[in-house]
């Protein structure tokens, strides 16, 4: 355990890019972070990190030590609060990550209230629809859409999610209705963040790739133009359900929806459940276990 505090050091300087950002970070000097490195490296044999004035490069050693050691800060930390918070309510800091219409919609109200009555917790909550490293970028907790793929990280699921296949009633009028996937490459479609659709065909899941002249990374932004007759567009539920219930939109190739797709707690595999995470995990499911949750 000797070079313990030179490994948080090495691992801190590259997921920050440089010796002073990581010194900040861990509240110690420029010079203690070089000294503790330089003597890291003499202890393992291997230079670990080139320097430059503009920037550091992992050398060979210096990639597999980080791959090995990139965890193990957390994991400490992550152990320390799971013993001394046994008997204490959940306290402290927690980074958690949503895409942002969801977040904002569903999740961001319930942790409002959740801080309500913990308001030990120091939130840190970041809306994105880029899907982050959870490790990489230390969050504690990160909410996925989707089908959930295999995963070098821990999930539980949230709540279920459909993606309909949609366009208005005007659209429908002037281009007619597609019956077989095959068919979309006729029609004029309309794509968010992703380029591929997801189907279920003969009993399979199928991805479809869509070429469109329209695209944005706003779910917001991609119903509207679904709503002005633009095209056609695959949005979850969420989005979608009151439109498709009154009428305003058209539900289309219902046979081929697929139904294994969610909403995912996920978090890092090489953690203990910490109080606060354990807290927020079944707060969250409990509620979406509402049956009107998406109409609230």
């Amino acid at each position: 355990m000797k070079n313990w505090e030179a490994m948080e050091a090495f691992v801190e300087v590259v997921r920050q890019g440089s010796f002073s950002a990581a010194a900040a970070k861990l509240g110690v000097s420029t010079s203690h972070i070089s000294r503790r490195i330089t003597q890291l490296e003499a202890d393992l044999g291997s230079t670990l990190l080139f320097r430059t004035t503009r920037r550091i490069r992992l050398s060979e050693a210096g990639e597999l030590y980080y791959q090995h050691c990139r965890g193990l800060p957390e994991a400490l930390s992550s152990a320390e609060e799971v013993i001394s918070g046994l008997n204490q309510a959940p306290i402290g800091p927690f980074k958690m990550t949503c895409a942002t219409t969801f977040g904002e919609r569903y999740i961001a109200p319930l942790m409002n209230d959740f801080l309500l009555t913990h308001p030990k917790i120091e939130l840190d909550f970041h809306l994105t629809n880029r899907a982050v490293d959870i490790i990489e970028e230390g969050y504690d907790l990160a909410i996925r859409m989707g089908a959930m793929k295999d995963s070098s990280h821990l999930s539980r699921r949230l709540c279920d999610r459909v993606e309909h296949l949609c366009a208005s009633r005007e659209y429908i009028d002037q281009h007619g209705m597609p019956h077989t996937l095959g068919e979309l490459g006729k029609h004029r479609c309309l794509i968010g963040s992703k380029s591929h659709w997801l189907f279920q065909h003969n009993g399979q899941r199928k991805e479809v790739k869509i070429s469109s002249q329209w695209r944005s990374n706003s779910g917001t932004a991609l119903l509207d133009a679904v709503r002005k007759g633009m095209g056609i567009a695959q949005l979850p539920d969420y989005y979608v359900q009151e439109d498709l219930a009154n009428g305003n939109l058209i539900a289309l190739l219902p046979q081929y929806q697929y139904p294994y797709s969610g909403v995912w707690l996920v978090y890092p595999k090489v953690r203990q459940p910490s109080p606060k995470l354990q807290s927020i995990c079944h707060y969250l499911i409990e509620h979406f276990k509402q049956p009107d949750v998406f109409s609230k």
